[in-house]
């Protein structure tokens, strides 16, 4: 391919004199001096933006990169937003384990000090539940936290969170966007960490917040004298990340012995242990289910890098010798039905509303709708949930309350003075619903049986494929426009399309516009395409009912059903 060599290196030139960081400088100026014009495009051809939540990328030097002057960039944007919205802005800043984190926390807190806005800066490292709870506690402007959640090793992000503790939304995302993106590096401001503390614009994080957060979660247990010294053991894992603390201190303060893989405790941002810190993937959860099988666990519990993720696993048999890895829709469908069980007490006074994400099984609106209480789909993305959580503040909530929030990515939220999902509070939510069962003879995975047996059997798939580099987007636009030629009657992996919704297209009220596509096929099939809105790939959603008479025909049936899908659209 060939190169404009004079463009590319104008701009490694100029963003060479804007890095203050020596290690993202040395490998821009060893590529110049090796002319490797391949790999120098890939690091200019684009600028890192600030989208509808943040900015998330692989870290190193340049400007399709996360480094500190992208931070510092988009952080000037910001306080120049947060100016425009508050007479006296304040932000606090959290950062997990990721490698750079707290670097780049820093270099934010410099830059709002140095626009005069007041920051909170946590000293060691936080979960996104506890940022989320500190914007709402602090009563702040906006909050930080600068993390790649979920991801792999070489990518850092940083995510914004506005004065309900939400991620960012309409209009306040496009608002900062649109001044981050146009920030030029010579008005980006300034300040040393002395001069910033000496002002009082730069402080620590009172102790009394993570207090607080602990009263909270500990408040939340609807039975907190079956989980009070309850005889069991938790296995945990926390992937190197910042759930280790606050996870392990909730179980201790309730006299819970937790039992934690020593080889994934302590923080690394390279995740030497695993090939993605994500509980979703089964290889991640290894060690801790090992662990497990070691000490008898009753429960296993693990969190991603900045703890908003949790994974479970169950015992299959009372020797506890082997364990089965739960997925994030097993997850929501067992904590929505403890949930609303054991607030059945409040229904005559308040109709719980649980929100979920469209790409979540529906099993969960059939149990909460079948027992009083509403469901509500809304967009992929937390923020969607969290905004519904909000309505609840004004008249509705003379109606309703919050009683959970969950996506089938493993997010969920029992707690409404968070607004996002929350591993730590929905780990000792998860040990409350097993000692419940346990009260009533009932393991959970016997719980879940009942709920088929009684509500219906679902299953899903989900894959994704991957569209990275330049082309990437390009690639990505044309499987999407392909797939809205597709109509009500077509085939699909030999299924005719029976409903066909496209929510970018102006005829459905039910959400806002966005680059879905949902389509039912016969026999009960559903499925939702959409492309990931942190990450260059398109992932595919496929859900399964079937009544329980008929999900042994179902099982058998699947994995050939599956694989016709994938080839139908790849």
């Amino acid at each position: 391919m060939a190169y404009n060599e004079k463009d590319l290196r104008s701009k490694a030139e100029a963003y060479l004199k804007a890095e203050r960081e020596p290690v993202f400088r040395t490998e821009v100026e060893e590529e110049l001096a090796r002319g490797d014009w391949e790999a120098l495009f890939d690091r200019f051809y684009t600028s890192l933006s600030f989208g509808t939540a943040g900015m998330r990328g692989v870290i190193g030097g340049g400007t399709n990169r996360m480094n500190s002057f992208m931070v510092r960039k988009v952080t000037q944007g910001l306080s120049e937003y947060l100016m425009t919205a508050s007479a006296n802005p304040s932000v606090v800043i959290a950062y997990d384990s990721r490698n750079y984190s707290d670097l780049f926390a820093m270099e934010a807190a410099l830059v709002l000090a140095a626009n005069g806005v007041s920051v909170y800066l946590y000293q060691s490292l936080h979960p996104v539940p506890m940022l989320s709870f500190a914007v709402r506690y602090l009563q702040t402007t906006a909050g930080i936290v600068i993390t790649a959640s979920h991801n792999p090793a070489k990518y850092n992000g940083y995510k914004v969170y506005w004065r309900d503790g939400g991620q960012v939304t309409p209009p306040h995302d496009y608002s900062i966007a649109e001044r981050a993106n146009a920030v030029k590096v010579e008005n980006i401001k300034d300040i040393n960490e002395q001069s910033a503390r000496s002002k009082g614009l730069l402080v620590p994080v009172p102790e009394k917040v993570d207090e607080a957060y602990y009263h909270t979660a500990l408040q939340s247990l609807r039975r907190p004298s079956l989980v009070q010294n309850s005889p069991i053991t938790v296995a945990y894992t926390p992937l190197h990340g910042s759930g280790n603390i606050p996870v392990q201190h909730l179980l201790k303060q309730v006299g819970i012995r937790c039992v934690v893989v020593e080889e994934q405790q302590e923080p690394d941002g390279d995740f030497p242990t695993v090939e993605l810190p994500n509980p979703e993937h089964p290889k991640a959860m290894q060690m801790v289910l090992d662990l497990a099988k070691r000490e008898k666990a009753d429960i296993v519990l693990g969190t991603d890098p900045d703890a908003d993720r949790l994974g479970i696993a169950i015992p299959l048999s009372p020797k506890k010798d082997e364990y089965r890895l739960l997925t994030g829709n097993q997850i929501a469908t067992l904590l929505a039905d403890y949930l609303i069980e054991a607030d059945k007490q409040k229904l005559a006074e308040k109709r719980p509303l649980v929100v979920k994400s469209l790409v979540t099984t529906d099993l969960v609106a059939r149990i909460v709708e079948s027992q009083g209480g509403r469901c509500k789909d809304v967009l992929t993305g937390f923020k969607y949930i969290a905004e519904q959580i909000a309505d609840l503040e004004g008249p509705r909530g003379e109606r309703e309350y919050f009683l959970f929030g969950c996506e089938e990515s493993y997010g969920f939220l029992t707690l409404p003075q968070v607004r996002d999902k929350d591993a730590v509070s929905s780990a000792l939510a998860s040990v409350e619903m097993m000692c419940y069962w346990a009260k009533q003879n009932l393991t959970l995975q016997q719980r879940l049986e009942q709920i088929y047996e009684r509500w219906g059997y679902s299953t899903e798939a989900v894959f994704s494929k991957d569209y990275e580099g330049a082309s990437g987007k390009e690639k990505m636009a044309s499987i999407m426009a392909n797939l809205r030629k597709l109509k009500i009657g077509e085939l699909l992996a030999g299924k005719k399309i029976t409903a066909f919704e496209d929510l970018l297209d102006g005829r459905q009220d039910k959400f806002p516009p966005s680059d879905v596509l949902i389509m039912h096929l016969e026999g009960g099939d559903k499925l939702v395409v959409r492309p990931s809105g942190t990450e260059p790939k398109i992932k595919y959603y496929l859900f399964f009912t079937a009544e329980a008479s008929e999900r042994a025909q179902l099982e058998k049936d699947l994995p050939s059903r599956i694989e016709r899908y994938k080839a139908a659209l790849s």
